[in-house]
């Protein structure tokens, strides 16, 4: 199966402001290992890596500042290359290195073959949800995985609304009103899923499971189609 994961920045470094100062290893590991399990079992991947707590502890020193939208984006854009960075050095030589792919008109289409690519952010105003898509448009992938610290999608915001019922499964028109309704899309702040991410999903015909990858062996749950969060299509 060709997949096309978007790993939530904050899996990887935790969410304390405090963790862009001591991040534990042992969280890029676990991630890895179940890439590489998955990777040993014959499917072919790519991996978009968010900038996670540091990004946008970063982005909250910059806004004292008054910085313009654009210099809030880079530095959530370079946090997530150093996250690409460390989970290729955790995946070995499993991974293609050292390129971390930005977009798929860079270079992407003469990858190496026969390892896992890595991807990170490019380009102010696009999120790395929406890399992660064209990555799996690039590549022709089965499913596009997201996983994040929310355990699915929701009818509303669980965190206001203790009444609020996950959906298992979604069309992308529901999810777009999700979004709309319940989510910020501003640097470092996609929330669910960037809506400019579930657009061109749709017009590919892509499948989205949207997971609570806090538990890495969900990820591979997802690709057996057999994950607790959910799929829209």
């Amino acid at each position: 199966m060709k997949i096309a994961i978007s790993l939530g920045g904050s899996l990887l470094t935790g969410k304390s402001k405090d963790d862009y100062v001591k991040l534990d290893p042992a969280r890029y590991t676990r991630y890895a290992e179940v890439i590489r399990g998955l990777y040993q079992a014959g499917h072919e991947m790519v991996v978009v890596c968010g900038g996670g707590k540091p990004a946008r502890y970063f982005i909250d020193i910059a806004k004292q500042y008054n910085a313009p939208p654009d210099v809030l984006d880079y530095l959530g854009i370079k946090s997530s290359h150093v996250n690409a960075l460390l989970f290729m050095a955790a995946l070995g030589d499993v991974a293609e290195q050292p390129t971390v792919y930005e977009t798929p008109s860079l270079g992407f289409a003469d990858r190496q073959p026969g390892k896992v690519w890595i991807g990170g952010g490019h380009k102010p105003g696009v999120s790395t949800d929406y890399r992660t898509v064209q990555f799996a448009e690039s590549m022709g992938a089965d499913l596009i995985i997201n996983a994040t610290d929310i355990d699915g999608v929701y009818d509303k915001n669980p965190s206001v609304n203790p009444d609020a019922r996950k959906l298992p499964e979604l069309t992308f028109e529901q999810l777009e009103i999700i979004i709309r309704e319940n989510t910020r899309q501003a640097p470092g702040e996609y929330g669910l899923f960037d809506l400019a991410a579930v657009t061109l999903s749709k017009k590919l015909k892509i499948p989205v499971a949207i997971i609570d990858g806090t538990d890495p062996e969900e990820i591979k749950r997802a690709v057996k189609g057999a994950h607790s969060g959910s799929i829209i299509r």
